[in-house]
């Protein structure tokens, strides 16, 4: 039995891997669909190769003080159009690494999250993205976590239905 609480979030697009591939490598799309709704995403420097690593900022709406939140996403498997993995991080602007509790998050929240994110060509011009995020040790820090990436993915989907 595991003790910890993994994030699963499972979505089909109407486009080819090639494409969700872009949502993922390309800064302009990052910016998109980084952080959850109401959030915008004003910092997103992609780097995605072995060792490479994607800084990005969320922005809280007004409502929410409007501050900025950064992490980092330091890749350990690029397989072009089928997966990524990548070690997930809070951050300071200049990337350096963060732990949670420094920042007060509640705990639960892992120091370093493995993530990886699938691609499977479905055919049709259709391609099948699952993220997982490992290692939350709370379900309600996976519980929060899903509600957020569930709407980072929403939000992606969107970019994908105006194309089509």
């Amino acid at each position: 039995m595991s003790d910890t609480f993994d994030v699963v979030v499972s979505r089909t697009f109407p486009v080819s891997p090639d494409q969700a591939w872009r949502a993922w490598s390309e800064s302009d799309h990052v910016k998109q669909w980084w952080g959850p709704t109401g959030f915008s995403c004003p910092v997103a420097d992609v780097d995605l190769r072995v060792g490479g690593r994607t800084l990005v900022a969320m922005r809280a709406p007004a409502e929410f003080g409007g501050g900025d939140m950064y992490s980092t996403w330091t890749y350990t498997e690029v397989v072009p159009h089928s997966r990524i993995a990548y070690v997930f991080n809070f951050a300071d602007p200049q990337g350096n690494r963060l732990v949670p509790a420094d920042l007060g998050m509640p705990p639960g929240i892992p120091d370093d999250g493995e993530h990886l994110v699938t691609f499977k060509d479905l055919g049709d011009g259709r391609t099948e993205m699952t993220i997982i995020e490992h290692g939350y040790t709370t379900e309600d820090a996976r519980n929060q976590s899903q509600a957020g990436l569930e709407q980072c993915v929403d939000k992606m989907e969107a970019i994908f239905a105006s194309r089509t």
